[in-house]
């Protein structure tokens, strides 16, 4: 067993929790979803992300097993992230949350609406 599994939690919510809880892992995921991406690719459809959170963001992914770095020797260097069978694994799960957000979103959308209509 890993030094990195001996300290993942026993319940698999929390230990998915603890793998893709930053904000920044989830929309990585999202974004790797359809396939391989660079960098910078990355980091436009992201958005407000700093280079140096998204390049922590993106090795603790790796490190944990979620996604794959390739680095090709050229100038200047090209990586490219694709997510992992593990990765992918969680597609299911990202897809139920993001109806779930989507209504969510709407629901509050709505109900900001009916506020503001209330208002004097």
């Amino acid at each position: 067993m890993t030094a990195a599994a001996k300290e993942l939690p026993a319940c698999p919510v929390e230990t998915t929790l603890t793998l893709i809880g930053d904000k920044w892992k989830v929309l990585i995921l999202r974004d790797l979803m359809p396939g391989t991406k660079r960098f910078g690719e990355l980091k436009r459809s992201i958005g407000n992300v700093s280079q140096k959170v998204l390049t922590s963001q993106l090795r603790q992914m790796e490190a944990s097993g979620l996604l794959t770095r390739k680095v090709y020797p050229e100038v200047p260097p090209r990586v490219e992230y694709t997510l992992t069978e593990l990765g992918y694994s969680l597609q299911p799960r990202s897809s139920k949350n993001e109806r779930n957000a989507e209504r969510i979103s709407a629901v509050v959308i709505e109900g900001k609406s009916a506020a503001i209509a209330v208002s004097p």
